[in-house]
């Protein structure tokens, strides 16, 4: 496992799952969110988002998360392991809640600077019907890559799990 995706509805835990991911295997960690968001949740135009994710993926060791449906692919041909957090929508909708509770007004460690946590219903009705549209096509994509690990964890305790017999 040296080139490792992790993806999942908005509120799965990537960014936390993958920082902790890389504390166990020592790879680096790339937090998409990071890359993709400018100052006031402005997105970084295609083209150049395309050429900051081949530039990721040309490294020898990583584990990148974040979902980014087109660079999706590009992320799955160049890993050797995809790691689908599949939690419960109300999980997802829970855990975001929480963070924009928290982080109300400043900007998470796992994301771009200038971007100040705020409540988004747009973001919210997204993790609604993620496993009904996102989590699909994730499925479908990935039904067909029996040359990748996919390794797909649905709760708290198997993620715990998977980590700890990664020591």
């Amino acid at each position: 496992m040296q080139k490792v995706v992790v993806i999942g509805s908005g509120g799965s835990g990537k960014s936390a799952f993958s920082r902790r991911l890389g504390e166990v295997t020592g790879l680096p960690v790339v937090h998409l969110d990071q890359l993709f968001w400018r100052p006031n949740w402005t997105r970084t135009p295609d083209a150049e988002w395309k050429d900051i994710v081949r530039d990721q993926l040309d490294r020898d060791a990583w584990i990148m998360d974040g979902n980014f449906g087109g660079t999706r692919a590009m992320r799955i041909e160049a890993c050797d392991t995809v790691i689908l957090l599949d939690l419960p929508r109300w999980r997802c909708i829970y855990r975001v809640l929480k963070r924009t509770v928290l982080y109300h007004g400043k900007t998470r460690p796992d994301m771009a600077d200038g971007c100040k946590e705020r409540f988004d219903a747009e973001f919210m009705l997204w993790i609604w019907n993620y496993p009904n549209s996102g989590r699909r096509r994730v499925l479908d994509e990935l039904k067909c890559r029996e040359d990748r690990r996919i390794v797909r964890l649905t709760s708290p305790a198997e993620i715990e799990r998977f980590l700890r017999n990664l020591d």
